[in-house]
């Protein structure tokens, strides 16, 4: 019986993991399952707490975590949800607000640092 069900949950989980990568694309898919940019950091100079929470929300978080990196305060504003949405390949369009509301989310850590500063 237990070899039967978990037969079972294996192909579940690969059929998931398919239509997964038909909706979203490889590139997408790839990132859902090795996010980047997940943990907390020590002592940031701003943050933002804007969720969605889905996996498209944490892929999109991740991709603008890394289209941020190295840039400067003006560079970052340049990141919307559409530069996001295009370094993704595309997302369905009930999800592409994931795109938007990671750039808003780093807009918002970017406001909380230029006001300490």
């Amino acid at each position: 019986m237990s070899s039967n069900l978990d037969s079972f949950i294996d192909n579940l989980q690969e059929e998931i993991f398919e239509d997964a990568r038909e909706a979203f694309g490889e590139k997408v898919y790839q990132r859902g399952r090795r996010p980047l940019y997940m943990q907390a950091m020590d002592n940031p100079y701003g943050h933002a707490d804007l969720r969605g929470g889905c996996g498209p929300s944490v892929v999109c978080g991740s991709y603008a975590a890394e289209m941020a990196l190295g840039k400067t305060a003006d560079e970052l504003l340049t990141i919307d949800g559409k530069l996001v949405l295009k370094k993704l390949g595309g997302l369905p369009e009930e999800n592409e607000h994931c795109a938007h509301l990671a750039a808003e989310s780093l807009h918002a850590a970017l406001d909380e640092y230029m006001r300490k500063e």
